[in-house]
């Protein structure tokens, strides 16, 4: 029990009982046995001040409790993949180029007096259904010599344009426009341009429609400027009879002797024969791997032709001796 709630009550019942209590030596009361003063002691305040704090937290305990039922916490987004997309399968170019330069093969070539012939082909590469005279008058002759599929621009819906080159030489018409006129000059083999459509389609590809001729470059772009090989003067001449010894061979079709041991360099044609080894440079370099570049002139067909290769020798050594032999050969300066 609390000795301040005790020592109030038996105050009252000494108040409350004036025959019983004691009196003073004067006659008059007995004086409490304690006096009530006011608790101003550090003990005091920090009981307020502990009531404060707990009071406090109750409050703010309570107002995050209502925030989170009247505001509910937002839930984040989710966090979308960083990776790439899968990319889907590559346009078969390979393939577009191979039904281009077929069809263009057959589209550039005709014979009015076998027109059935050119349809027949067409149809293979073509949509069912499609017109295989391809806007031919059925009239002329020109052959195709050669062809040369190119670059391959594709499109949406699995539509692709294929370049090709064609080299074609016509023959004219086999009979003259008008009864006693001349028939028309017939123009030399040249090169034409086919912008070729093609759309891959149950599982192949087809040429969706007619080409369009279009020009080919009578020249090329400029080329840049190459610095050639430092050259080595002393190994040139040292090896230039080694060079010109391979280039004789090369062309009479028996480089096993002239060539190093491991090495596969096949002949040329039983047509080529050498004219004379033009020049010869070595580069500047060491060890027993040396490399350079050769100008060799031709005899073929009637004709002379220059052109220049890249020459790889090697140190072949015996027991005895030692010598350089050709490696390898290029055509070419790279």
């Amino acid at each position: 029990m609390n000795p301040w709630e005790t020592a109030a009550a038996q105050l009252r019942e000494q108040r409350t009982a004036p025959s019983s209590a004691p009196r003073s030596e004067a006659g008059g009361e007995t004086p409490a046995p304690w006096v009530t003063v006011e608790e101003r002691s550090g003990s005091a305040f920090a009981r307020r001040f502990g009531r404060g704090v707990l009071w406090t937290l109750v409050a703010a305990f309570a107002l995050l409790g209502a925030k989170s039922v009247l505001i509910p916490k937002k839930t984040p987004a989710p966090v979308q993949s960083t990776a790439p997309a899968q990319a889907g399968p590559a346009y078969p170019n390979d393939e577009a180029q191979a039904v281009a330069g077929r069809f263009a093969r057959v589209y550039l070539a005709w014979d009015e007096k076998t027109p059935e012939s050119r349809a027949a082909a067409l149809a293979a590469v073509l949509p069912e259904g499609a017109d295989t005279k391809m806007g031919w008058d059925a009239k002329g002759k020109q052959d195709v010599l050669a062809v040369q599929p190119g670059a391959v621009t594709s499109a949406p819906q699995q539509q692709a344009r294929v370049r090709v080159d064609v080299l074609v030489r016509p023959a004219g018409p086999t009979t003259p426009a008008k009864p006693g006129a001349a028939a028309a000059p017939v123009l030399p083999a040249h090169w034409i341009g086919l912008d070729v459509p093609v759309v891959k389609a149950g599982g192949r590809v087809v040429v969706t429609g007619p080409p369009g001729l279009v020009g080919v470059p009578t020249t090329g772009p400029k080329a840049p400027e190459i610095a050639g090989p430092e050259a080595d003067a002393a190994f040139g001449e040292q090896t230039a009879e080694t060079v010109t010894k391979f280039f004789t061979a090369y062309a009479a079709g028996d480089t096993e002797a002239v060539t190093a041991p491991g090495a596969s360099v096949p002949p040329l044609p039983a047509s080529v024969s050498l004219a004379a080894v033009t020049s010869w440079t070595a580069d500047k370099g060491s060890g027993t791997d040396r490399t350079g570049t050769a100008r060799v002139t031709w005899q073929l067909g009637g004709a002379q032709l220059e052109q220049t290769y890249r020459v790889q020798l090697t140190r072949v050594a015996s027991a005895d001796a030692q010598r350089w032999q050709v490696a390898a050969v290029h055509g070419g300066t790279a």
